[in-house]
């Protein structure tokens, strides 16, 4: 059995030999080059010999061509913020000014923006490995994409505006369906629909306005012969059950995410589920063994039918090559990696983390916890809330953000008592996990704190 084989048989709910090893190697596929995200996102050439590289050293069953949540929403009108380690961020939404549904004649074609690299590095791939390995093409997603084109006012829109919403959306599902039909015309065979502020909003708010779009969206995925998943970042566990029933063929989870418990809801559904290796603490900065272990965790606590083993999202830039290979190695060769790290116990660093003296401190604290606010579109509407009511509550609050892509950062996580990402605390509560709050009742916490000190 191939790799594209196992992985389609996997996604087709048949039985399979092993659960499929489907490493989510976006930048990070440049770094194996030598090459930066600008350039492995930007350069056709750079692109298709970072992939390749990919291929000769993961052994992938299945691999995304590229992984950016900003091509339709440049296309689109959103200016991008470029960065060297990851990829682009949105720095300016069109719509921020006025809820407006952009003209039709901006739905992409192949000639729009960045796709013309995409789509002949998709081409190269598939004449070049896609006999043997499962090609992803990966969509952002329909509120994913409102988000970029509104901005976080669209939080407050799910509420008071909800028909604009809707039509947004809408039209998003179509950007999304255009983009599909040009992916799998250029031979992938899996369009994933990468959407991760889904986690950020109630189930009513999805299953309302924007599940209709998605399941139009699958069900054109499925009329156009490709086979879909369904990508979520962050504690996403509320949604699953409604995520299922738009009819994706597979559901991808981070590590926010129980994958025993999400397992039991989507095997209810007899859809396939991906995931979860940790990014931060496992892939980037753990060690081989700790590579190994996770993923041995993984395949010890579900049953492997309707499984792909991968890690929890995109992974960071500068993930060791060795630790993604001990992880494809794990699935791959299971127990003779279970042999190799029988007595392999994690050594805890021993780091000491002094929390501020929040009750005498003269200003109320605002701590944001996040996974990396330039890549995790949940961590920047997040960081964007905060720092744009900034100038209302300067004279009494202050923030700080603590990435987990630094290492440093991550027993002051454990410290805090957080076990989802991203986070707001304020003067050491937690207060918000995993949800974007609207921006009154953010300034309403932050008020109310504030008094306190009076």
């Amino acid at each position: 059995m191939t790799g594209r084989e196992r992985t389609l048989t996997t996604l087709a709910h048949q039985k399979t030999d092993r659960p499929p090893w489907v490493p989510f190697a976006g930048v990070h596929a440049g770094k194996l080059k030598g090459y930066d995200a600008i350039e492995v996102l930007t350069d056709a050439n750079k692109l298709h010999e970072s992939l390749l590289e990919v291929h000769k050293l993961y052994a992938p069953d299945g691999m995304p061509v590229v992984f950016d949540l900003q091509i339709e929403a440049e296309i689109l009108g959103c200016e991008l913020q470029w960065n060297k380690d990851n990829p682009p961020s949105i720095k300016k939404h069109p719509l921020a000014d006025e809820q407006a549904i952009p003209c039709k004649c901006l739905i992409p074609t192949p000639e729009s923006g960045r796709l013309p690299i995409i789509l002949d590095v998709m081409r190269r791939m598939k004449k070049d490995v896609g006999g043997t390995t499962a090609l992803f093409g990966l969509i952002t997603g329909p509120f994913t994409l409102a988000s970029h084109l509104r901005g976080s006012d669209i939080f407050m829109d799910m509420i008071e505006e909800e028909d604009y919403v809707k039509e947004l959306v809408d039209f998003c599902g179509e950007v999304c369906m255009k983009m599909t039909e040009m992916y799998i015309e250029a031979g992938m065979d899996v369009i994933a629909v990468v959407d991760p502020l889904i986690s950020q909003i109630s189930t009513s708010h999805f299953e309302e306005l924007v599940a209709p779009t998605f399941k139009a969206v699958f069900d054109f995925i499925r009329n156009k012969g490709a086979l879909s998943s369904f990508f979520v970042c962050g504690n996403a566990t509320r949604q699953i059950e409604a995520m299922c029933v738009t009819g994706p063929d597979a559901i991808s989870i981070d590590d926010n995410i129980n994958l025993s418990d999400a397992k039991k809801i989507t095997d209810k559904h007899n859809i396939t589920i991906s995931g979860n290796i940790p990014l931060a603490g496992i892939m980037l900065f753990g060690n081989q063994q700790d590579n190994m272990k996770s993923v041995i965790g993984i395949l010890d606590s579900v049953d492997h039918h309707n499984l792909i083993v991968s890690p929890g999202c995109d992974m960071p830039y500068a993930t060791p090559a060795e630790n993604t290979i001990a992880a494809g190695l794990a699935v791959k060769e299971t127990e003779s990696c279970r042999a190799m790290v029988e007595d392999y116990e994690k050594v805890a660093d021993n780091v000491v983390v002094e929390l501020p003296d929040y009750a005498n401190r003269k200003k109320v604290l605002i701590e944001l916890f996040m996974l990396n606010s330039e890549t995790c579109a949940a961590c920047t509407y997040m960081l964007k809330l905060v720092a744009d009511a900034e100038g209302e509550y300067k004279d009494y609050a202050e923030y700080i953000e603590y990435k987990l892509t630094e290492k440093g950062h991550i027993p002051r996580v454990k410290k805090m008592g957080l076990k989802n990402l991203p986070a707001i605390c304020v003067n050491g509560d937690i207060k918000w996990v995993s949800v974007i709050p609207g921006k009154e009742e953010f300034m309403a916490v932050i008020k109310e704190y504030a008094a306190k000190k009076k």
